[in-house]
């Protein structure tokens, strides 16, 4: 690795660190229930004494990493932590950043309020600078309300009762990645985007500062692919924001492609510098960033990457883990990506969940590719609107330039929208969601809702899970994808497609299918869409239905699940993160469908 991958591979924001030595406040903290809602009547940002108990940040309490290890109602709690840091200097200030926190958040420092944020998947930053005392010694506070009952509340597959049932599992309250501060400069980048455009030979980006600048200042950015500089280029600066294209000479080279472009096969990173100087050349900000060289796209039923037909051989990603709920610790997000790679999957469909941007690089640097997925409601309404719509957003606006994502997915199922097909209102509100993604990111394919009653998409992705293939492969086969005749397909369950939208050709994937899982002890609390009872009728399983879509017209598979996940015990892993069989067995089933990719 370089020094920047380095970096990157440990900071909790890895495309735009400004100095590798942030300051982690993972660990011990002061951590109280508060299930009758007096804290902040009774001014618990003032005095150490409600906090009885001691919590390992980031790990929610529910988990057994936390220390705590309630998986009881509590619909608020409240942490606290002493830490130790003198006032910046010369005008610069201090961040405090929160990875993300369920759901609503309330943030003092030395009793003042500096925050609060709603939205438990996405991170926030507050500027502390004025509330911190002259002798160094600070007291963080933060109030987290997360109300199990709240159905108008994104929660993803978080139960809504006290244990966990059928397909959803414990809850995940409060503070779940990291927390950390950071010395910045006044004035300073506050968001940058990259979007390469391979045809055009060059980068777009995207540069947001925090404030207007007094006098025009100077961005200057270079790109190298080791220790090839690949492209160096200032403009000048003079409001908040800059979208600055960047000639790239290299792609031009049509038979040199294939160092340069990102992919599955061939992760290739490039390192990213951007520099701010002042109107007098001084320096003023300085980030170090990576980006892909790599475009996502479709055309003729096949999904297409770099401009070439890529046959997508998927599972589907809880990211939840038994001692950690969906707080990873930090080695097991890489883990997670090798164990994907290991069994010879290409990409993940994150399912109800905004990972960890950590994750995400671990998937740019070691290659697979994502789809996005926004953690569903229950309760169609206003508020539900507003807060699906906010956070969404905020999703899309961190992760747009990571190279992995090559899929955004607003809707699963119909999760919060449970009368779509007879509510024009939920139409509008899945069909908006599709062209708000679109118009946020154009660059990458989306879906209004993923599974059935599908109102808009660049993708057709239908859940299926019937396990005989060949009642799949029939349904799949080519001729009636390529009419876009799929009515046909569900007579007894919901209608694929809803305002009849026109088939012009979008890729048609089975993004839900299989989901067996081995025969139960008697009395074991187990979900699964089927049971097999040896390794070797695993193996058959697995085989019959990887062929049945390999064979037929379907441009990809994302398969139920990677990791057993609680009582859904359908995963090809334990959630111990151990096989269902031999490894090299299992991969040489999954790889079966490499050898399609242009298929």
């Amino acid at each position: 690795m370089t020094t920047e991958h380095l970096a990157a591979a440990g900071h909790p924001r890895p495309q735009l660190i400004r100095d590798p030595n942030w300051n982690d406040l993972s660990g011990p903290w002061g951590f109280a229930y508060d299930d009758t809602d007096i804290g902040r009547s009774e001014r618990w940002q003032h005095s150490a004494d409600p906090f009885d108990r001691t919590i390992t940040v980031p790990y929610p309490p529910e988990s057994k990493l936390s220390g705590i290890n309630d998986t009881g109602f509590h619909p608020v709690v409240w942490y606290r932590r002493e830490i130790s840091t003198a006032l910046p200097v010369g005008g610069r200030r201090l961040l405090l950043h929160f990875g993300a926190v369920d759901y609503h958040a309330t943030v003092w420092v030395n009793g003042q309020l500096v925050g609060e944020h709603e939205g438990g998947h996405v991170g926030f930053s507050l500027d502390i600078t004025d509330a911190l005392n002259t002798s160094g010694t600070q007291v963080i506070t933060v109030r987290a309300e997360d109300r199990p009952q709240d159905s108008a509340q994104p929660r993803g597959k978080q139960d809504w009762e006290a244990e966990p049932h059928v397909i959803w599992y414990h809850r995940t309250t409060g503070i779940w990645q990291p927390v950390w501060l950071e010395e910045v400069p006044a004035l300073r980048i506050e968001t940058l985007h990259w979007t390469p455009d391979l045809p055009a030979c060059r980068v777009r980006c995207e540069i947001k500062l925090n404030d207007w600048p007094s006098a025009p200042h100077r961005l200057e950015v270079e790109l190298r692919l080791g220790t090839e500089i690949l492209a160096s280029q200032s403009a000048r600066i003079t409001g908040r924001e800059l979208h600055l294209d960047i000639a790239v000479p290299a792609l031009r080279h049509g038979q040199d492609l294939e160092r340069l472009l990102w992919s599955p096969e061939n992760p290739h990173l490039v390192d990213a510098a951007v520099r701010l100087n002042d109107s007098e050349d001084a320096p003023v900000d300085h980030i170090s960033s990576y980006l892909g060289l790599r475009s996502i796209g479709t055309r003729d039923g096949r999904f297409l990457l770099n401009t070439k037909p890529y046959f997508l051989s998927f599972a589907l990603e809880q990211g939840y883990w038994p001692q950690s709920h969906l707080a990873a610790p930090a080695a097991d997000l890489r883990r997670e990506v090798e164990l994907a790679k290991e069994l010879g999957l290409n990409g993940i469909r994150i399912h109800q969940k905004i990972e960890d941007p950590r994750f995400l690089y671990w998937c740019d640097r070691l290659g697979l590719l994502v789809w996005e997925e926004m953690p569903s409601v229950y309760e169609y309404g206003t508020t539900a609107v507003h807060r699906v719509v906010a956070e969404w957003t905020a999703a899309i606006e961190r992760d747009r330039s990571h190279p992995s994502i090559m899929a955004w997915v607003p809707i699963n199922e119909s999760w919060g929208v449970p009368n779509l097909a007879e509510r024009a209102e939920q139409r509008h509100f899945a069909t908006g969601l599709y062209h708000l993604t679109k118009g946020l990111d154009p660059s990458r394919p989306a879906i209004s809702n993923d599974g059935w009653e599908i109102t808009a998409g660049d993708f057709w992705g239908i859940h299926d899970y019937h396990q005989n293939p060949d009642v799949l492969r029939r349904r799949y086969e080519h001729d009636a994808l390529r009419r876009g005749d799929l009515r046909e397909l569900w007579p007894n369950l919901k209608r694929l497609l809803l305002d009849d939208p026109q088939y012009t050709g979008q890729p048609v994937m089975l993004t839900e299918f299989g989901g067996a899982t081995f025969v139960p002890a008697e009395g074991e609390n187990w979900f699964g869409y089927g049971t097999v009872t040896s390794e070797d009728e695993y193996a058959e399983m697995l085989s019959g239905l990887i062929e049945a879509c390999v064979d037929s017209g379907l441009a990809g598979y994302c398969f139920t699940q990677l990791t057993d996940t609680e009582q859904e015990t359908n995963g090809l892993l334990t959630e111990e993160r151990r096989p269902k069989l031999p490894m090299e067995r299992m991969r040489a089933i999954l790889r079966r469908s490499s050898h399609v990719t242009g298929h």
